[in-house]
Order: structure tokens, then sequence, then C-alpha cells
């Protein structure tokens, strides 16, 4: 979906060729993209006639199981983040699906399955080294160039190149977790219900909503394929036990569903459940909004626009940011909306390029319909490369000014701008 091409792709190897890429890509004024893991839908991990900075070689894992840190290198993905800390019992809040990369996930925030009992990935960044854009070295952490560590949690990839990020790991073993699927005319009741509990449910009971369709693929049940369906997909990180009675209340409390997988399964897997599902290659169009609130008029308004998905892969998650989330303060991160309950994202995907306009239309056509209940600003990884200022302002809110500042100091020249770009202040 994304065809640009660059003059130069350096993979480097260590911090060393990060200098020197960023040096020569800035005394050549050459525009320059920075590729981590992988997983940008908007594209920025490459640019046109400039170089890209591929950090894809840089993947090593260290896990430090008596301090319970880990030091990650910035091309790493979250499932090989996931398999070192496995062996320890540990695990770092990141996304939902393996192969998404570590750098722009946490750069941009990071929430997964473990947000509501353990925060973000950056409330869980204790530092981080960067290669700023006069090619110079720095770690940044709350005791060290503090107002650039502010910058980059949250604030995407504007103030630099992460080389590598140092974390807080939580106890994460085996959870009691998958998904529970009920066709769509249950949708309604589902999504009220769900909207009702999740403010009652424990910190360890993360449940994420989606609209979507039954895959044409094991191992789903095949006269369930291709139905339109509500799904909750439930994840409890504690004794097995709790789990199964946490997961027991929801079943309880609806009708009875099509599919339930959920069970007792180690935390790397429920990671990459997905991944099968989402190859590399796809068309993608995203389109997001912070979520405040689940109204009775916004959630027929869901029903309504999903119903015309183009595609079997296209859908619309809500997935939580409350709990542990709402407990760090609006300015203690560049991240600003502490004040949601869900990230919603709208994704239109195919394996067809001829479907790619279409999924487009389609997604924002959703977009519009729902938007109105929503809050201005969306999560800057569920945004595509056409959102525009005003949209980067209202995701920022009171803390947009503070960014540019920061980004004046660390960057006056915007070196960093194939990104979702705040610019220097002034």
């Amino acid at each position: 979906m994304i065809n640009k091409r660059p003059l130069l792709i350096a993979k480097c190897t260590d911090a060393a060729d990060v200098i020197a890429a960023v040096n020569f890509g800035r005394d050549n004024e050459l525009p320059i993209a920075v590729r981590g893991g992988g997983h940008n839908g908007a594209g920025f991990a490459s640019v046109d006639d400039g170089i890209v900075i591929d950090l894809s070689l840089m993947r090593g894992v260290r896990v430090d199981p008596a301090k319970r840190t880990v030091r990650v290198a910035g091309g790493c993905t979250t499932g090989e983040v996931d398999h070192a800390t496995h062996a320890f019992g540990l695990a770092i809040p990141f996304g939902v699906v393996s192969t998404t990369g570590v750098a722009g996930l946490t750069l941009n925030g990071g929430h997964g399955y473990l947000t509501r009992q353990y925060g973000l990935a950056i409330d869980n960044l204790i530092e981080a080294d960067v290669v700023l854009a006069d090619g110079t070295f720095v770690t940044a952490s709350k005791t060290e160039r503090s107002d650039l560590f502010w910058g980059l949690r949250g604030g995407g990839g504007n103030f630099g190149v992460v080389t590598s990020f140092l974390f807080e790991a939580h106890p994460a073993d085996t959870v009691y977790a998958g998904p529970i699927f009920w066709e769509l005319k249950d949708a309604q009741k589902v999504m009220r219900w769900y909207r009702d509990f999740l403010e009652t449910a424990p910190d360890e009971f993360y449940v994420f909503l989606g609209l979507q369709t039954v895959p044409s693929a094991d191992p789903f049940p095949v006269e369930h394929r291709g139905k339109r369906i509500c799904v909750l997909l439930v994840s409890y990180n504690g004794a097995v036990a709790d789990g199964e009675k946490a997961v027991n209340t929801v079943r309880s409390a609806l009708p009875q569903p099509i599919v339930d997988f959920a069970g007792p399964i180690p935390y790397p897997t429920l990671q990459g459940m997905f991944d099968g599902l989402f190859p590399k290659g796809l068309q993608w169009y995203w389109k997001g909004d912070f979520v405040k609130t689940l109204p009775d008029a916004a959630i027929d308004a869901h029903i309504e626009q999903v119903a015309k998905a183009p595609s079997e892969a296209s859908c619309m998650h809500l997935y939580p940011i409350d709990a542990a989330v709402h407990r760090k303060g609006r300015d203690e991160t560049a991240w600003n909306c502490r004040n949601a309950t869900w990230s919603m994202v709208i994704a239109g995907v195919d394996v067809d390029p001829h479907q790619a306009a279409t999924l487009k239309k389609w997604a924002t056509d959703y977009w519009q319909a729902v938007h109105p209940f929503n809050l201005a600003g969306a999560y800057p990884n569920f945004m595509m490369d056409d959102e525009g200022e005003a949209r980067l302002k209202a995701t920022y809110g009171d803390n947009y000014e503070q960014l540019a500042d920061v980004k004046k100091k660390y960057d006056p020249r915007n070196l960093f701008r194939t990104n979702h770009n705040i610019r220097p202040a002034g």
C-alpha cells in the first residue's frame, strides 16, 4: 500500500550506524524516515527521495529478573520482547499483535492487554537512548534531560532516533483469555452491557470490544464464517481460577455466544493470537478517536456502519484506556488524553490493492458517523498521514505548546518531520 522510493536505506546495527546516518541525511539535506520494528499504517517508515534509517537489525532484548527491567533495542517487535520476558514470568504493557514494532508503539503511548493493570507502555518507560538531530547520543530519563523524556512519552518520533528503551516489567504468565463471539443481532445488548460493566471491572480484567466478521479460516467454525459479529476479547492477568470466575460473569450476563475460545493460555500466545489474520502486505486505512462515553445512539451508529464493511478483515475496535491510565496526570507525559475510556480504531483492511479507495471511503464514512459522540483527538498510532495539524493539536491538547518547545530545543530545523509532525515553536 505504501509505495515510496528512498534514495538510501541505512540498515543500522548499532548506535554508531544511526549517528552516521543522521549526520549524512542532515548534511546532505535529505528527508529522513525512521523504521523501527514495523506496522506504521500511515507510511512514515519510508520516504521519497531521502534516507530511511532502518533499525530492524537492532533486535537485542536483555531482561534483569531481579530488578524487573528490560532493555529493548529500537528495532524489536513486541513478540520478541514477550519471548524474552515470558521465561521470567514478566511482561511489558504493549499492544495486541506481536509483530508490532516496540519503538513506534511506545513513542505514541502504547496500549494493550495489560494497560488497565499496569498503564501505558510510556508509563513503564524508565529511560531511552536517543540520537539527536545534531548527531549527539544522549540518554533521557526523569533525572537526565527530563524535558526530552517527557516529550518521548507520547510525542512520537519528533525528537530523535531512539536506539534502545529501558522498561519496567510486571508479572504476567498464564492468563485466562480469548475471544467470545455474538451474532450482530445481539451487538446492541452486548455493547450496552460492556459499557456499564467496564466501570466496575477489576484492573486485572481487560476486555476490548470489536465489531467485525468471522474469518473464513481455521480455527473458526465453518458454519459461522463470514458472519458479522460483536466480539469481546477478554483477558484476566492473575490466578486462573479468578480469571475463569471473571469471564463467567460475562458469560452469565449475555446471550449464548456462537464462539467462545476463552481459557487459560500463555501471555505471549494471547499477544500473537491475531498475527496469522494480519500478514504483511495488506491494504489498510485507519481512522481513530479517543472515546469517553458510549451512549445508545453511538452504539446504534456503530452497528449500522459495521454492517457495511467492505471486507472480512475490516473492523472496529474499542480498546480500554482507563483504570491505571487514569492514575497519571495529564501533564506527566506528552500523552494528554488521560480522561478517555477507550481508544477507538476503525480499520478498512483487505488483500486486494484495487480495494484501497473503497476501504478509505468506508472507514471515513464510519468515522464521520460516530465522531460526533467522541473526543476531538485520537491515538497517533491509529492516525493516517492525512489528519492535518488541527487534529494533532486536538490530540495533544494543553501539552501541544510544550511539545513544540521541546521540539525547538532538540530539533530546531525539524529534521525529523516524516511523522505526525510537531513543528518547532516559533
